[in-house]
């Protein structure tokens, strides 16, 4: 007597995948975003150093510039400086006349120099040779020079401060309207070799 045949249990096939994982995908786009981020954020790290290097640069260029020109306005100032002349104390009445009031002033002036005088101080200077021979600072020639020309100017600072009034020059335009003066009657003296360029008062004692 045959054996009944036996079924096997029927095992349903299974399903070869064929996709790709989504999450392999997902890595790789990840990867290249990143990298485009990267190489964007370097792009503009790059160029904000780059901005800052040439501004650097140019700042640097113009400070050199700058010092230069700051250079060249201080030997200028060098060369139109004047030559000081210290005029000393001055006590006078004023033109006040009830009560009488007195003036003590200290004046000082610049005076321009000549042509001849600013080419001797820019010229090297040679040690005085023997008797005779010219000093060897050439101030002191100018020095000796302004000298004989103190007394006409004292002269003139008297003639305009004896005429003003303690209330004239009790203020700040009054003072700078008497230098005004001070300087256009000082430049007659020098019958126009030299010309005043500044007018100071020291000590300013009205009483």
């Amino acid at each position: 007597m045959s054996k009944p045949l036996q079924t096997k249990d029927a095992k349903p096939k299974e399903e070869t995948n064929t996709k790709k994982p989504l999450g392999n995908v997902n890595t790789n786009v990840m990867i290249v975003a990143n990298t485009v981020v990267t190489i964007v954020i370097l792009g503009i790290f790059m160029i904000i150093m780059y901005s800052l290097f040439d501004s650097m640069i140019t700042n640097k260029i113009s400070a050199f510039h700058s010092l230069d020109e700051q250079i060249e306005e201080v030997e200028q100032v060098e060369d139109e400086r004047g030559i000081l002349l210290d005029l000393g104390d001055f006590i006078l009445n004023l033109a006040d006349i009830n009560p009488r009031r007195y003036l003590k002033v200290n004046v000082a002036m610049e005076l321009s120099k000549t042509p001849e005088e600013i080419e001797m101080l820019s010229a090297p200077q040679e040690k005085s040779g023997g008797h005779g021979a010219a000093p060897a600072n050439p101030m002191e020639a100018i020095a000796a020079e302004m000298e004989q020309y103190k007394p006409a100017v004292r002269d003139a600072i008297i003639s305009v401060m004896s005429n003003k009034t303690s209330d004239e020059l009790s203020s700040a335009t009054g003072k700078e309207l008497a230098k005004e003066e001070i300087r256009e009657m000082v430049n007659t003296v020098f019958n126009g070799q030299r010309e005043v360029l500044r007018v100071s008062f020291g000590q300013f004692i009205i009483q």
